[in-house]
């Protein structure tokens, strides 16, 4: 578990700006969240990474999400919200902005091929243990939220 100083930022590390996303798609009347596993970890995250020079926030988002989560056929949905800590070497203090995606597609194949990233859904409502405490959140407390947007979108 991520203990609390990776969300404390130190005044020596230089901010780094990152792009990731929720994608949801509804299964049988549910919504389902993608989620990724990296290499042999346990807990799931989210796909999020760095912008790349020439990106808008969104860009780096479905570019991140075809990377590691393999899905491509992207419906943006809302912005959910901006997330800061430490990055996983706490070498930068990242700031992520988070987007909401609807796909119908229902499985891809990661293009990050050196990470071994595995994508998996899960309902919204029963999420897996997740690596970073703070994506956990942001879909728990924007849960309603996200269902609404994706009923309202399919319907």
């Amino acid at each position: 578990m991520i203990d609390k100083s990776w969300y404390e930022k130190p005044p020596d590390k230089k901010e780094s700006l990152a792009a990731g996303g929720v994608v949801a798609r509804l299964k049988n009347g549910q919504v389902l969240i993608a989620l990724v596993r990296e290499g042999e970890l346990l807990d799931y995250i989210l796909p999020k990474g760095s912008v790349e020079e020439g990106e808008d926030l969104q860009e780096a988002a479905r570019r991140e999400i075809e990377e590691e989560a393999g899905l491509s056929r992207l419906e943006f949905l809302a912005e959910l919200g901006v997330q800061e800590r430490l990055n996983y070497r706490r070498k930068a203090w990242k700031v992520i902005h988070y987007f909401l995606y609807f796909t119908r597609q229902t499985s891809g194949q990661p293009t990050d091929a050196t990470h071994g990233y595995r994508c998996e859904w899960f309902p919204i409502n029963a999420l897996p243990a997740m690596f970073w405490p703070e994506q956990k959140r942001l879909i728990e407390e924007n849960a309603l939220w996200i269902e609404a947007l994706v009923r309202k979108h399919v319907a």
